[in-house]
């Protein structure tokens, strides 16, 4: 492995800074690796490989002028087909918006822009971000690295797939029931859902403007901080934004130290449906933390059982409503011809011709749970239940400092295994969904790899609203010793990363 592509996010910057290594060619590294291995593994939809390496320039020219430069300047990050990018195309990987390029920056990506980071293009996702495991992309399905013939999680599959690739050492995703955090755990990498309005939602593509959060991902816990610190922050063009200091995520991410710390099991998150691998990774995990001097305490969160159906009720009514712009009059994708009379039906023939089926099949179901007569059974209760989830939380909160769970219930699945059983599908994200509903942050970090599969397993780390930073104190923990247990970062672990080079 390439000593540019294995190096941290902290190290690229450092070398850059001292002039160790110029930021052009630690860029054209990560672009040669991305042409090598995007055609197996197909995590970008789109490069700019032009624009990327402008940018390096930049930011070697004000290194050679003496000017102070950022955190993470000259780093390259790869970011989510959902973030506004203006100058490449932002698809949602989405027929419906295939080939259109935004006029304007998400706030996110400007920040990244401002922080002199890199841009190398545009991740593969599950389309419109409705999916958890990439494969209802229009664009065709990215797949996870250490197995090539299993998915990378999902929605956020290409940017996970990404890091895990080598191919960047940072990347963008957005979590609506889990699309950061479950991408994260299957393929051994680090995602953190920070607090609800922790991160600007400006220029974003809504799902479900309630429950999506941007946040960061990366291949290690410091990395993952020093983006999540470029990221957060208050912004008066998104109405949900918090104004409040950031929690200092990085000086957490350093502290690699849990002495002290109450740590709560839920114990609703375990048990029948679980993988042995998981529950086994999982056990093995509190069971260190213990070591490390935290005192590990029991929690009950009983409303947490409702969790899936709560979400699968709020979340469609809320996609129902946002893609309802999505209507081949004004921007994106317009089927018709002379024969069209009718505005309808532009819109009927451009949004079947469009969405695939899982976003039709959530418009759907969204569109009855708010139609007269369903919305107070349906959104109304399901709008109670998250409530009584949220309040779960604060009591929980009471008794300890964090809560923890396996990430997800199983590892990686492979392509089709769950294609045909959506419940099976939707089950992927039993775990994440609720910090969605309740809006707290909650990060996913890797423990180790599943005994029947050599698979990666992630622990989840819940924090309260607001205190982001504890979930990153409890991942450097455990990443510390984890590493010292193992003798390295688990991404060293990797099977037949060269592989990836021979096109299938």
């Amino acid at each position: 492995m390439n000593d540019t592509l294995n190096a941290t996010a902290a190290e690229l910057a450092r070398r850059v800074a001292t002039g160790e290594q110029s930021a052009e060619e630690i860029t054209r590294i990560h672009l040669e690796r991305i042409e090598a291995t995007n055609p197996v593994v197909n995590s970008f939809l789109a490069v700019g490989t032009e624009r990327a390496l402008e940018t390096a320039r930049g930011v070697d020219a004000k290194r050679a002028s003496g000017q102070e430069l950022s955190a993470l300047a000259g780093v390259p990050i790869a970011v989510k087909d959902l973030f506004c990018y203006q100058g490449l195309p932002t698809t949602a990987s989405s027929r419906m918006l295939e080939g259109w390029i935004p006029p304007y920056n998400s706030t996110v990506v400007d920040r990244l822009i401002a922080a002199d980071m890199v841009i190398l293009g545009k991740t593969n996702l599950d389309e419109f971000a409705m999916g958890s495991s990439t494969e209802t992309s229009a664009f065709g399905p990215t797949r996870n690295p250490w197995d090539l013939d299993r998915i990378p999680g999902g929605s956020g599959g290409g940017s996970s797939a990404a890091l895990a690739a080598f191919q960047a050492p940072l990347a963008t995703g957005t979590d609506t029931g889990g699309s950061i955090r479950q991408p994260a755990a299957v393929t051994g990498t680090v995602g953190v859902k920070p607090t609800y309005g922790g991160v600007s939602r400006y220029g974003v593509i809504a799902m479900a403007s309630s429950l999506d959060q941007p946040g960061p991902c990366a291949r290690n816990v410091l990395d993952t901080a020093l983006l999540h610190q470029v990221m957060a922050g208050h912004d008066p063009m998104d109405s949900t934004s918090i104004k409040a200091p950031v929690p200092d995520v990085v000086a957490a991410a350093q502290r690699r130290d849990v002495r002290g710390m109450r740590i709560g099991v839920v114990t609703e998150l375990g048990g029948e449906g679980y993988a042995p691998g998981v529950e086994a990774r999982f056990a093995e995990a509190v069971e260190l933390l213990r070591e490390l001097g935290a005192k590990i305490v029991e929690v009950s969160c009983p409303y947490f059982e409702y969790a899936l159906a709560t979400y699968y009720l709020i979340m469609p009514a809320e996609v129902s409503s946002n893609l309802a712009r999505y209507d081949g009059m004004r921007y994106g994708l317009r089927v018709g011809d002379d024969g069209i009379t009718s505005a309808e039906q532009v819109m009927r023939l451009s949004r079947a011709a469009g969405f695939g089926d899982e976003v039709k099949r959530r418009i759907i179901l969204g569109t009855y749970a708010l139609s007269a007569g369903y919305y107070d059974a349906y959104y109304g209760s399901a709008q109670k239940m998250r409530t009584l989830i949220s309040r779960d939380f604060d009591q929980a909160f009471t008794q300890c400092d964090v809560l923890v769970s396996p990430s997800t219930p199983t590892t990686a699945f492979r392509f089709g295994e769950k294609s045909d059983d959506l419940l099976a599908m939707y089950k992927s994200d039993l775990c994440t969904i609720p910090s969605n509903l309740a809006g707290n942050a909650a990060g996913s970090f890797p423990i180790g790899l599943a005994d029947e599969d050599d698979m990666p397993v992630g622990l989840q780390v819940m924090a309260p609203v607001m205190a982001d930073d504890r979930c990153y104190r409890v991942g450097g923990a455990l990443e510390e010793a984890l590493a010292d247990r193992w003798g390295g970062p688990l991404l060293e672990r990797i099977p037949s990363l060269d592989s990836l080079e021979v096109t299938r």
